[in-house]
């Protein structure tokens, strides 16, 4: 599967300019626990966006791809930010990040945010306002778009945690009546830490956000490669391969 996605996103590169002699190395970065999005194996980030930019920057000339992992999502934030990371993959788009960043159209996946509580803990959860006077949790340098970020700023009570790991760690110590956490992504790493049994996933989604490809403002690659990013990742989101590199990486963490 992941054969026939270079095919494609080669098929889609002649059209534009290839890599230039200034980007012999291109460093990409993201999430360390987020699958099947992505997640860290050491200082490696493996998982399905990593192969997707991988694939693309290859099929577009870049002599070397590094995957890394900078430790935490703010810490690739920061990497990106300062141009040590070139691309990071698998964020959402708001005012402060586009400081930064250059977002590369289309987004390539939408991922559910949702509320997580301890299991038989749950409550009526409708609308953001029922969040309102309890106190939740969520992983450091997490954002959920602009307009929810405003409201949890202005309305509610979240405390940061440091890894998504710890959010689960406060949510069933009592210390938090409920955790902000990507829908699947958090079902994985809940099966992984062997909690699945005790927290649950309130039925309503908190928000739903694209998930982008994006350079840093600072990348010496960003000028040459951006335009075929953008037909390549098109292509791959069209033709079905994004959800197809989803689905293996889904089963690869699930094997772990």
């Amino acid at each position: 599967m992941r054969i026939a996605t270079l095919v494609l996103l080669a098929a889609a590169a002649p059209a534009v300019a290839l890599a230039g002699p200034d980007c012999t190395e291109l460093v990409i970065t993201g999430h360390p626990s987020y699958p099947p999005v992505s997640w860290s194996t050491g200082r490696r980030l493996v998982g399905a966006a990593p192969d997707l930019v991988t694939q693309i920057a290859t099929s577009l000339g870049v002599a070397k791809v590094v995957s890394t992992s900078f430790g935490s999502w703010e810490k690739a934030q920061a990497a990106a930010r300062s141009g040590e990371a070139d691309v990071i993959f698998g964020i959402y788009r708001n005012d402060e990040r586009k400081e930064f960043l250059d977002y590369v159209e289309p987004p390539f996946a939408s991922d559910p945010v949702a509320v997580v509580v301890r299991k038989g803990a749950a409550f009526p959860f409708a609308d953001w306002n029922d969040l309102k006077g309890k106190k939740g949790v969520t992983n450091v340098g997490e954002s959920f778009g602009d307009r929810f970020d405003a409201f949890l700023a202005r309305e509610l009570t979240v405390a940061r945690a440091p890894g998504v790991d710890r959010v689960f760690a406060s949510l069933l110590d009592g210390k938090a009546d409920y955790g902000i956490i990507a829908l699947y992504p958090g079902r994985n790493l809940a099966r992984k830490l062997g909690i699945q049994e005790k927290v649950e996933f309130l039925p309503h989604e908190l928000v739903s956000a694209d998930m982008f490809v994006a350079f840093s403002k600072k990348s010496r690659c960003a000028p040459d490669l951006r335009e075929g990013f953008a037909r390549a990742l098109q292509a791959a989101v069209r033709g079905g391969d994004v959800k197809r590199l989803m689905e293996e990486a889904n089963l690869e963490f699930a094997g772990k």
